[in-house]
């Protein structure tokens, strides 16, 4: 699948090295056709890293061998997360930067992540153009880069960049008061998932001063249970934080830009609340000092505790369709304070526009320690929602016709069509759209209670396999 959120495949089925390569190609014909007169006869130039998967070697080689052949100069940043290659490609200064990485898909797949030169993800209309690349090798053989030394048969350079991990953590340090979260020694347990966030989040939350345990640490890209960070694969953490009576459990996805929560006393929060409690800091942060209301932006999926907490600090909240790129655009639009997706990618402005599981530590840790609450209490204090969610495969046809249901289904209801279709009630809302990542059609449903959410999703026909998860308890299934 090629969409706003990059490439994402199964290994030797839908993704492989021949097709790495030509995305290395297209990329450079892509970036050539973007500088269009601009400094034509400088070199190309990509940074490339990758999360910890074993596939990750053999698809960003055969990647970089297709930037290297346009004649593109490629900087090797290894083993790093997606937000610290973001944070890097601004600070080489490069055209773009790409990260070999499926973030919460499961272990037998891969893919490719796309960054622009501000370290935002590629827009729809880029991905577009790179997709037409893609599938048209002509193109790719008659449109050489422009100012790339492939015209006259010279290959890029590659070199070797180490930085990503130390240059992120002291990025973050200058945004949060270091010595006031280390005054208070939290105990914290951090599930890595051996994925690409190991290193970096230890020396970060070493710098905070804080007691780590550290689970799944080391970035070996055996994922010790599923990548996504769902309350059903966090048991163990959620026991360790009991075991260690430790004020706070944190899980990463495989690359790093999402963050789930346990709260001290061993229970999944989730994802949802990762956003909404960085909300609540940095709202809180700003009172009502700004001339203007301070603006939030997320996604149509995410919950409505984000408008409770705009509401209660006098913040504006703008909604986009689900997907990193389209939240980072909004929050440059217009100007944001804070944004990201309830899936538990937080995005802070001061740091990057891209979702940054490192930041959601530091500002719930600075959270923690500014309120002298535990999780549970800050928890308490905003607005509880029970959200449902339901998956189920689909070809790109039979979503758009689901979404054609939902429509009819709640015809004369408010709508917004920006991504599938979100339907708001009093009662609740009810978000019908297909995924960007996987070949499956997303039903989202949240209400006051399990009973008003249920009826929104029974009003849309589905099928007889599928999967619920609730926010605010442990996953079932139905």
């Amino acid at each position: 699948m090629i969409t706003v959120s990059g490439v994402r495949g199964v290994i030797g089925q839908t993704l492989t090295a021949r097709l790495a390569l030509r995305l290395g190609e297209a990329l450079a014909v892509l970036l050539g056709e973007q500088r269009a007169g601009a400094d034509a006869a400088a070199p190309l130039r990509v940074a490339v890293g990758r999360d910890s998967r074993p596939s990750g070697p053999m698809i960003q080689s055969a990647f970089t061998a297709g930037l290297l052949s346009a004649g593109v100069q490629v900087t090797d940043l290894g083993i790093a997360a997606t937000p610290s290659i973001a944070l890097m490609v601004r600070f080489l200064g490069v055209d773009a930067g790409t990260v070999i990485t499926a973030s919460h898909n499961p272990a037998e797949y891969n893919g490719l992540k796309f960054l622009g030169s501000d370290g935002r993800g590629f827009s729809s209309q880029a991905m577009g153009r790179l997709a037409s690349l893609v599938d048209n090798p002509g193109a790719l053989e008659n449109s050489p880069p422009s100012g790339a030394p492939a015209h006259s048969g010279v290959p890029g350079r590659l070199v070797a960049d180490s930085r990503s991990h130390a240059h992120h953590v002291q990025s973050i340090l200058k945004h949060v008061d270091a010595r006031l979260i280390a005054q208070h020694r939290y105990r914290v347990v951090l599930d890595s998932i051996n994925g690409a966030g190991c290193m970096a989040a230890a020396m970060l939350l070493g710098k905070l001063g804080v007691e780590l345990v550290h689970i799944n640490g080391e970035a070996t890209g055996q994922f010790a249970h599923g990548p996504e960070p769902t309350g059903e694969n966090l048991a163990t953490l959620g026991a360790v934080v009991t075991r260690h009576r430790a004020a706070i459990g944190l899980a990463q996805d495989p690359d790093a830009d999402r963050l789930a929560i346990i709260d001290e006393q061993g229970r999944y929060i989730g994802e949802e609340y990762t956003l909404a409690l960085a909300v609540r800091h940095r709202l809180g942060q700003l009172g009502r000092s700004t001339a203007a209301a301070p603006t939030i932006v997320c996604n149509l999926s995410t919950s409505r505790m984000i408008d409770d907490l705009a509401a209660r600090f006098g913040g504006r909240v703008v909604r986009t369709p689900v997907g990193e790129a389209h939240v980072a655009d909004a929050m440059l639009q217009t100007g944001a304070v804070i944004g990201g997706e309830g899936n538990g990618g937080v995005i802070d402005p001061r740091l990057g526009p891209v979702r940054d599981s490192f930041v959601a530590m530091a500002l719930l840790l600075e959270l923690l320690a500014q309120t002298q609450k535990t999780v549970s209490e800050l928890v308490a204090e905003i607005p509880a929602y029970v959200m449902l969610k339901k998956k189920f495969p689909a070809t790109r046809q039979q979503a758009a016709e689901w979404v054609e249901q939902a429509r009819r289904e709640f015809a004369g209801a408010r709508m917004d069509l920006q991504d599938g279709v979100r339907i708001d009630q009093p009662e609740g809302w009810l978000h019908v759209r297909p995924s960007n990542t996987e070949p499956l059609v997303r039903m989202i449903a949240e209400a006051a209670d399990q009973a008003a959410a249920e009826q929104l999703l029974r009003r849309v026909p589905h099928g007889p396999d599928y999967c619920i998860t609730s926010i605010g308890g442990r996953p079932r299934r139905a």
